[in-house]
């Protein structure tokens, strides 16, 4: 890991590269899923289960793309007793946090007026979960709690998954966390395709979950037509440190966000110079033993880096500047700058308190943004699958009362019908009452 000072003259350099990594789609990418896009929207099924041909190696028909009952129980019995109890432990909590989110329907009145607030569930929602043998069960749970929480009416979910050839914990995750149907396909066509809807692939009114950068580039181009959770750009932690934890620690948890591929970031930030070196020397004692190391390694380094500040109070300027996605306090006294926090995916206090965790079954979600679009958004969440609708009644006096000065609004945006539509009710109004 490379090591530098915030005040080296060469420092806005390095922490752009860093801020900036992976933000820019190749136009290859973007001009072969433009047309990968277009190409299934206009032929449906047809060009769908081409493209998954072409892509993934394997053939299908409308009678095969979705995965039956059947086949998601074989491969649900497939798991052990305590795989089952770990997926079950992990929805059970993740259900826990998501449920504080519910968002109600409110009402107030006033002086005639009544003004509230109408919270519906979206109707569908459409996950994506990367396949193969490497897919993420905990995803699945992340993306479809909150959804059937929220009251969608009906959850599907895509993974490029060949027939006979299902992962038995992305299953069982999908089961147990409310999906009702399962398709087998992937890529940019399957984006495209809950987008626009096929012969067999229902439209959806969002997508949600990670995938590779032609996903991403997917699920941009099709925003707008469906809505979309976020824009996934490669994961990165940054931890702030005082020193005085054990460098272990830090060291561990830098590895574990680094062996997701090999754009992704690990920073340390840390008044203490010889902490950092020391960290240094435990990532490279413990790299040694993963199974990921090359991945590791690779990461690293491009995009790790501890970075020497003068303070803890630069540290959190520093830490915000970043937007991180992950963001572990570890410090003597974790609670004491989390005031200081104004940019962050998920926050993590403490030396105890892994970014593991949070990926697994703390409970909040762990779909979050990255790339510094921690600065105006947030994780995935309940209120992500509801609309908020508002809900406004005006009685005679209310609109005798407000009327005129609606008017005078319209007058001044040069919009005469606006006022017209409340003059006629006031001229009504004054004939019925003389």
């Amino acid at each position: 890991m490379k090591i530098i000072r915030t005040t080296d003259s060469d420092f806005e350099k390095e922490f752009m590269r860093l801020y900036r990594r992976g933000g820019v789609l190749e136009k290859k990418i973007v001009n072969t899923v433009f047309r990968i896009c277009h190409d299934v929207e206009k032929r449906g099924d047809e060009a769908l289960f081409e493209y998954t041909e072409k892509y993934d190696g394997y053939c299908l028909s409308p009678e095969t793309v979705e995965v039956d009952a059947e086949e998601i129980e074989r491969a649900t019995k497939r798991l052990s007793p305590e795989d089952l109890q770990m997926l079950r432990i992990a929805a059970e909590r993740i259900a826990f946090f998501h449920r504080n989110q519910v968002v109600s329907n409110w009402q107030i009145e006033e002086k005639g007026i009544t003004l509230g607030q109408k919270v519906v569930p979206l109707e569908r929602v459409g996950i994506y979960c990367p396949g193969g043998r490497a897919s993420y069960p905990s995803t699945v749970l992340m993306a479809a709690i909150p959804a059937v929480i929220a009251g969608v009416e009906e959850v599907i979910m895509v993974t490029p998954s060949p027939p006979g050839d299902l992962n038995p914990l992305v299953m069982a995750a999908a089961n147990i966390s409310g999906v009702k149907r399962i398709f087998r396909i992937g890529g940019a066509q399957a984006i495209a395709a809950l987008a626009y809807g096929t012969e067999t692939i229902p439209k959806v009114d969002k997508i949600v979950g990670p995938g590779n950068t032609y996903v991403a580039a997917a699920k941009r181009f099709v925003f707008g037509r469906v809505d979309i959770d976020m824009i996934a750009g490669p994961s990165e932690v940054l931890v702030v440190s005082d020193g005085c934890v054990n460098a272990s620690f830090v060291a561990a948890d830098l590895l574990a966000q680094v062996e997701h591929d090999e754009m992704a970031a690990a920073i340390l930030v840390t008044p203490n110079e010889a902490f950092a070196y020391r960290v240094r020397g435990e990532v490279k004692k413990q790299m040694n033993a993963l199974e990921r190391k090359s991945i590791c390694a690779k990461a690293l380094s491009r995009y790790g880096i501890s970075i020497i500040v003068r303070d803890l109070e630069e540290a959190m300027e520093v830490t915000n500047r970043f937007a991180p996605e992950h963001l572990e306090i570890a410090t003597v006294n974790p609670e004491r700058l989390l005031p200081l926090v104004k940019n962050a995916g998920a926050i993590f206090l403490g030396s105890h308190t892994p970014e593991t965790m949070g990926d697994y079954l703390a409970g909040p979600n762990h779909i979050l943004p990255t790339g510094g679009t921690a600065r105006f958004s947030s994780a995935l969440g309940v209120y992500d699958f509801v609309k908020r609708i508002s809900v406004v009644s005006f009685s005679p006096e209310a609109l005798k009362d407000l009327g005129p000065v609606a008017m005078r609004f319209a007058q001044c945006e040069g919009l005469t019908a606006h006022g017209k539509a409340v003059e006629v009710r006031l001229a009504e109004e004054r004939r019925e009452n003389s």
